[in-house]
């Protein structure tokens, strides 16, 4: 019974890959690539930019039979191959038959000079759903500058690997705007890079000539997974389908370096851990909290590089157990009120240590400073975090509307 219920349910499996059809197939496939003929081409891509097929974005438009013209390859932040850190900077490669600018190093816009001769940008890269991934940054970037010189964009749409129904998280606030947080939206806002787009370009009157060339197929309750497409590592740390998840359940702890978050071990956003805690403690307390979707298992690791290297960590494995139900930052931040009511001591000493610089990092990768000034000043803030911006979340979901493309 069970081999004949597996054969009746493999062409479904098998159907995953072909029914998801990306932004850059529908480009190549369905007529679109009149509107690009005869024109000086811009393109903004990295590894990530490949079709349903996995052939490169790069290929496809230097492919003879399309007859386009490439003048000019940008690169966000880890570089055109992914390979390069966090915050390193990327150099320009202009002795290439293409140059290729890099938005991640001497400037993070396109310049004067980066954008003289191009009559047309297309943009496709792979974003994470995090607002602090700056790939959507470099985005927004490139449609103002591309707004002033009256240069069109086109954005070739790409799933949210969270989904297109999660929104957590506090929104932005003007003061902490930054390449880390760009555009007043929930920390997981639950749009596709297309739907954003249009989103910055009529909230904030950008004027950018805008174009999405829309997926076919996908749905807004579809993660990665569920898609059938296959992953491209996004960066060094978001290795495989379910790691932007875990990014949104844990990076902004990493930011104020307090504990381990796996980075610098196998499991990048999926431990939480330090020599002072004890799993069992800390895990028991979290689970006392009944967080949907979610449970935390007592783990001990011992990381390769970065905080704590070659220490034994005591902490939490975070298990999602349904993702329709988890919501990542109320897991963080539980995760941060209950580290700072078991160990308030160590929690103090490792605040007091932290610079201006990351202090002022960590509030415009969240987009608020409210969330630091809890953790300084109150003895007790679990419940606190979890209630932070729900009205502000709820009304964004109402806005967003207008500017959502799939159902």
């Amino acid at each position: 019974m069970n081999f004949i219920r597996l054969i009746i349910l493999l062409p479904v499996c098998l159907l995953g890959s072909l029914s998801i059809r990306l932004g850059v197939d529908e480009l190549f496939e369905t007529g679109h690539l009149a509107a690009l003929k005869g024109k000086s081409i811009g393109l903004i891509t990295n590894q990530t930019g490949v079709d349903k097929d996995l052939e490169p974005t790069i290929a496809r438009f230097l492919d003879k039979k399309h007859n386009l013209r490439i003048k000019a390859l940008f690169c966000p932040e880890h570089g055109l191959s992914g390979a390069a850190y966090a915050f390193e900077k990327i150099k320009s490669d202009l002795s290439r038959a293409i140059p290729l600018y890099s938005l991640h190093g001497e400037t993070r816009r396109p310049t004067e000079e980066m954008l003289k001769g191009i009559d047309l940008l297309v943009y496709d890269i792979q974003d994470i759903g995090v607002r602090s991934y700056t790939f959507a940054s470099t985005l927004f970037y490139v449609m103002e500058e591309a707004a002033k010189r009256k240069i069109p964009v086109i954005v070739l749409d790409r799933p949210n690997p969270l989904g297109g129904e999660l929104i957590d998280g506090p929104l932005l606030e003007t003061p902490f705007r930054s390449f880390v947080g760009y555009v007043d939206v929930p920390y997981c806002h639950g749009m596709t890079i297309g739907e954003l787009a249009h989103y910055f370009n009529a909230e904030y009157k950008i004027g950018c000539a805008l174009k999405v060339i829309p997926m076919k197929g996908w749905r807004r309750s579809m993660t990665f997974e569920k898609t059938g497409l296959h992953w491209i590592p996004t960066s060094p740390h978001i290795p495989e389908a379910d790691s932007p998840l875990f990014c949104a359940s844990t990076g902004l702890i990493g930011e104020l370096g307090i504990v381990s978050i796996g980075v610098g071990y196998t499991l990048p956003f999926k431990v939480v851990g330090a020599p002072w805690i004890d799993a069992e403690t800390y895990a028991n307390a979290l689970n006392k909290l009944k967080l949907p979707g979610v449970a935390f298992r007592p783990f001990h690791f011992k990381p390769f590089y970065g905080l704590f290297k070659g220490k034994t960590c005591n902490g939490v494995l975070i298990v999602v157990k349904d993702k329709r139900t988890y919501k990542p930052l109320s897991a963080q931040f539980a995760l941060l009120g209950i580290l700072k009511s078991l160990y308030p001591s160590s929690f103090k000493k490792s605040l007091e240590k932290m610079s201006k610089s990351r202090r002022a990092l960590f509030c415009k990768t969240l987009g608020t400073d409210r969330v630091l000034k809890l953790l300084e000043s109150e003895p007790y803030v679990t419940y606190k975090l979890l209630e932070l911006d729900q009205n502000k979340i709820a009304a964004f979901g109402e806005k967003r509307k207008k500017y959502l493309l799939y159902p």
